[in-house]
């Protein structure tokens, strides 16, 4: 318990110091892995350094690259004019879109960050074109993802409906991608009214070319079909094909590297370093705190309350905080069986339990200390990047506080 006491007031002093002195989080956080781990808890530095995210920092470099490619070389500007003339007057349409498609994506199998690494860039960059909030475009990529992982064929509803059958306690997989779908719908719905009709200052805007000039039907150039093909390629071998994100975007970027050189040199400029090492210093810390048992202490913390819609509840919050920093996956995995003896009781129904979870569980993916919130702010022009990082930051907090309440409210006590 001592360790555990320290290791979560080192963390407030990294988010205190970070604040105060305007110095990266991650930065600090790889700090206080090294003294909690090494220094006073006599541990290996290959030790501390195990809850690492390799996979994150890939996907994180990786797309960015990639993605910067694209921007570099004008892939995305055409994008934008070509679903300007789609939508016509419609602009306000397109992140509705978007987050239809992000959750038609992690519907059909893709992860998370799959997802939203095919579609936040898109999304910022049509945002930031038009005028509109780069936060708010992300945002809906980011809850599109959410409201489709649930799906009986997507990722996180085939783990949660595994790990339930396990423990002989079935739920209705209609039912819970229906009314994960229906919470993160009504999240997005409320980043529209919080966001959605602000608008970009003049000053903030792209000093090139207007993206509405120019003929926005014109054919594309070769670098810009194969930049096209290469990132038709991330989508159909993330989906389709189930291949790691982060090295199919990297190997793609390579390839558009070898034949575009001179872009490529460009683009090694738009790889968000900052967001890498914010991201990844955090999860590295909160893993070695995880690794000291403090989800299993709440655990049992959760399992000594007697009154099953109060375990409920923190069962939620613990879901909601822990998950806006660590693994969605593993926090589910984790906490599943938490939950297992008030549900095996009877006093909670399974599938109402089960939503609550997962939808306090992943509507705080748009935290930017996880993969998907990094993603967006990774992804945001550098000028704006400040603001769309503390954006997310009171956003991943607001929700942090509010939705595990309001997903038990709806579909425990309801």
């Amino acid at each position: 318990m001592p360790n555990e006491l320290t290791g979560v007031l080192i963390l407030a002093a990294v988010f205190l110091l970070a604040g105060v002195r305007g110095l990266n989080m991650g930065l600090l956080a790889l700090v206080a892995t090294f003294l909690l781990g090494v220094v006073a808890l006599d541990r290996t530095p290959d030790e501390v350094l195990a809850g690492f995210p390799a996979s994150m920092f890939l996907v994180l470099v990786a797309v960015t690259f990639l993605f910067g490619i694209a921007r570099v070389n004008g892939t995305v500007d055409w994008l934008v004019r070509v679903a300007v003339r789609a939508v016509g007057a419609r602009v306000g349409a397109v992140p509705w879109v978007l987050f239809g498609l992000a959750a038609l994506l992690c519907a059909t199998g893709a992860a998370s960050p799959a997802a939203v690494a095919i579609v936040a860039p898109i999304s910022v960059a049509f945002a930031v074109r038009h005028r509109i909030d780069p936060l708010y475009a992300g945002l809906m990529a980011v809850n599109g993802a959410a409201a489709g992982s649930f799906a009986p064929s997507g990722i996180l509803g085939g783990i949660v409906h595994s790990a339930l059958e396990k423990n002989h306690l079935p739920v209705s997989g209609g039912l819970l991608f229906a009314g994960t779908f229906a919470f993160n719908l009504a999240v997005a719905a409320v980043s529209w009214l919080v966001l959605g009709r602000r608008r970009l200052e003049p000053h903030d805007l792209d000093e090139d070319t207007d993206p509405t000039e120019g003929d926005p039907a014109s054919r594309p150039g070769a670098e810009h079909v194969m930049t096209l093909t290469a990132m038709a390629a991330l989508v159909l071998g993330t989906t389709v094909l189930s291949l790691d994100t982060g090295f199919l975007a990297l190997t793609l970027a390579a390839l558009l590297a070898l034949l575009f050189p001179r872009t490529s040199q460009q683009a090694t400029k738009e790889i968000a370093w900052p967001v890498v090492l914010l991201v990844c210093g955090i999860v590295t810390y909160v893993a070695l705190l995880q690794e000291l048992g403090i989800v299993d202490s709440l655990g049992k913390m959760i399992a000594a309350i007697g009154t099953p819609l109060l375990a409920a509840l923190v069962i939620c919050y613990v879901g909601g905080v822990v998950s806006a920093f660590a693994s969605t996956t593993g926090i589910l995995g984790a906490l599943m069986p938490l939950s297992e003896p008030f549900l095996k009781s009877g006093a909670i129904g399974t599938t109402g339990m089960v939503m609550a979870l997962a939808a306090a569980a992943t509507v705080v993916d748009a935290s930017p200390f996880s993969t998907n919130g990094a993603l967006v702010v990774a992804n945001a022009p550098e000028r704006l990047r400040p603001g769309v990082y503390q954006g997310l930051l009171w956003w991943g907090a607001g929700v942090c506080a509010l939705a595990p309440a309001a997903a038990w409210a709806a579909f425990v006590v309801a």
